[in-house]
Formats: C-alpha cells, structure tokens, sequence
C-alpha cells in the first residue's frame, strides 16, 4: 500500500510539472505575440497560432492523466483537491493560450494599420501585466502559496484599469471616424482578449486557494445566501409574534 501512494504522488508530481510547462507555452506565446502585433509582423504572428495545438495536446494529456488518477487512486482528502484543481487549472491555461491565438489573428486583421503610440503603449503595459499576473498564478500552484493566490484578484484591478484607458484611448484616436469601423473593433477585442486572459489568471488562483484549503469563490455566495435566508425567517417570525 505504501508502496502504491509513492508512485501515485510521483504522478501528482508530474502532473504538476506538466502544468506548469503548459503555462509556460503560453507565457510565452503571449511575450511572441505581443511582440509580433506591436511590429506588425506577419510570420512571427503565425507562430503562436501554429503553436497552439500543442498547447491544447498537453491540456487534453493533463486532463486524461488526472481522469486516470481520479478513476485508478481514488484519492482523499487534499489528494483529491489537488487532481480536480489541476483539471479546471488545464482548462483555463488552454483558454489562455486560445485568447493569445485570437490576439495573432487580429493582428493578422490589423496588418499594415499604423498603432497610436499611445495604443502602442497601453497594449504593451496590458501584455506585460498580464504575463506578471499569469506567471505569479503559476508560481502561487507550484508553491501552494495560498497567500499569493488570494492577492491576484486585487492585483487584476490594475488590468482592468488599463484595459479601460485603452478603450477610451481607442474612441479619442478615432472619434469622428477618422479610421474604417473594422480596425476599431480588431483594436478593442485585442484589449478584451488581453483582460480575458487576466481573468483566467485569477481563476487559477482560486484553484490554488481550493487546492490547499478547501476555500472556492461560491462559498462566500453560498455564506452570503444562507445569511440572507436566515435574516428573512428571523423577520417573519417577527411579524407572527
């Protein structure tokens, strides 16, 4: 018995290392296409797109390997949070790396169109906060820091701010249609794909806090909800006296 939970916390182990390569893919995916959109460059676009379907081959590999683990250990306890939390964790790193595909693509759309500089700028401080934020998520998973975590929504809001300068930014420099609908558009959902990604981020970091302490977002809804329910009886059994 000994013998079979070592070799299932090898595989805990790899399953790990394997998350964390597949974040790796696309931390850098996003630097390569943040790059290849801000120097309009057509083949460098194509890399990250290309490189895709080996982000989403790993994901699907995660993936079977926790069903494995689930179906063949019936893990307990924090084994158990540790497999489903790197289930949903695989799922929003592929996301992830879908929404810097969908930033190339745009790019492609935006090919020959000369950037504001100061759409250069916002586009280039949103991509960096989002890689920071991205690999801190990962660093919370590695170092089951359930501290760092728990910072990453409020370290968001600095994503969420730039995300709504750019927008502002987007309407002054073309206010009076001073440049075709279409390449407006292309530029608002390249700032949308980049909060996207911010939020999935945060998402991870919730997994994080589950994985090490039982804790997920909808408990505080759920807390919130039976505080409420228990007010309202508290107040009907009022009137009825």
């Amino acid at each position: 018995m000994q013998e079979i939970r070592k070799t299932f916390h090898q595989e805990l182990d790899e399953l790990r290392d394997d998350l964390i390569r597949l974040a790796g893919m696309v931390t850098e995916a996003l630097a390569a296409g943040t790059d290849a959109l801000l120097a309009s460059d057509l083949q460098a676009a194509e890399r990250p797109i290309n490189g895709d379907d080996e982000i989403d081959e790993l994901a699907l590999e995660v993936e079977e390997r926790c069903f494995r683990l689930l179906a063949l250990q019936n893990p307990l306890a924090s084994d158990l949070r540790q497999v489903i939390a790197a289930i949903r964790m695989a799922s929003e790193i592929e996301r992830s790396g879908d929404l810097v595909t969908n930033t190339m693509k745009a790019a492609r759309r935006l090919y020959g169109t000369p950037l504001d500089p100061r759409l250069r700028g916002l586009i280039e401080r949103m991509s960096d906060h989002v890689h920071r934020l991205f690999r801190l998520a990962i660093d919370a998973y590695a170092d089951r820091n359930e501290g760092l975590a728990a910072a990453l929504d409020d370290m968001d809001d600095d994503v969420d701010e730039l995300h709504a300068d750019y927008i502002r930014t987007i309407f002054e420099v073309y206010e009076g249609g001073n440049a075709p609908l279409q390449v407006a558009v292309q530029l608002a959902l390249v700032g949308r794909y980049y909060e996207r990604i911010g939020d999935h981020a945060v998402n991870i970091g919730e997994r994080v806090r589950y994985m090490v302490t039982g804790w997920l977002p909808e408990h505080t809804g759920a807390a919130r909800l039976a505080a409420k329910r228990a007010a309202h009886i508290d107040d009907v059994e009022e009137l009825e006296e």
